[in-house]
C-alpha cells in the first residue's frame, strides 16, 4: 500500500497512468539521465509505461510536488536477498529500505527540495514501514546528491567499484546508509 506523504510545500504520492508523459519528459532530458539510467538510454512513453508501470514487484513508485506541481519522481522498496548480498547485508537482521529519485523540473534544483524529500522519507519510512536501515547507491561523481543524503544522516559504507553500467561503462557508486 502507498501512502500520500506531506511535510508542508512538499506531497509525495502514488504515481498514476496520468504521469507517463511527466516521466518521458524527464527521463529524456540530459541533465537528468547524467546520474539516472544514462544519456544514451533516454524513455519514450512505451518504455515508462514498461519500466514504471507493468513491474510487479513491493516498489512503491511515486511523484514528486512542491506547491502543487510535479517536479520528479521517487521509488522506495524493501531489500531482497540478493541486494543484500551485493551491500554485504545477507547476515544483517532488521528491515533494509532502498530509494532512488530524482527532481526531474530544472527550476526546482539546487533549492534545498532534495533534503527536505530525503528528510521526509527517512521519517516516514521509519515511522510507517518500521525500517531499520535506508541503503542507497549513488555514482561517486554525483557529488550533489551525495551533499544531500551526507546531510540527512546517510554515511558512506564502501565503495562499490564498477557497480553500475552507465553511459557504456561500469560506474563507481558508493554503498550509503542511514541507520535508524
Amino acid at each position: 500500500m502507498v501512502f500520500m506523504i506531506k511535510n508542508k510545500e512538499l506531497v509525495v504520492r502514488p504515481l498514476i497512468k496520468d504521469d507517463a508523459n511527466k516521466l518521458v519528459k524527464w527521463l529524456s532530458d540530459p541533465v537528468i539521465l547524467q546520474f539516472y539510467e544514462g544519456r544514451d538510454n533516454p524513455f519514450d512513453l512505451k518504455k515508462v509505461h514498461q519500466v514504471f508501470y507493468t513491474q510487479n514487484d513491493q516498489t512503491s513508485r511515486c511523484i514528486i510536488e512542491w506547491e502543487g506541481q510535479a517536479i520528479g519522481y521517487i521509488q522506495y522498496y524493501p531489500l531482497d536477498d540478493d541486494e543484500k548480498r551485493t551491500y554485504g547485508l545477507n547476515e544483517e537482521k532488521g528491515v533494509y529500505y532502498g530509494l532512488d529519485q530524482f527532481i526531474g523540473e530544472e527550476q526546482y534544483q539546487n533549492k534545498g527540495i532534495g533534503t527536505t524529500l530525503i528528510q521526509t522519507m527517512i521519517q516516514f519510512l521509519i515511522n510507517e514501514k518500521n525500517v531499520d536501515r535506508i541503503v542507497m547507491d549513488p555514482q561517486v561523481e554525483n557529488a550533489r546528491a551525495l551533499a544531500c543524503y551526507e546531510k540527512c544522516g546517510f554515511v558512506k559504507q564502501k565503495l562499490l567499484v564498477k557497480h553500475e553500467w552507465h553511459e557504456g561503462e561500469y560506474r563507481d557508486c558508493w554503498f550509503i546508509m542511514y541507520t535508524a
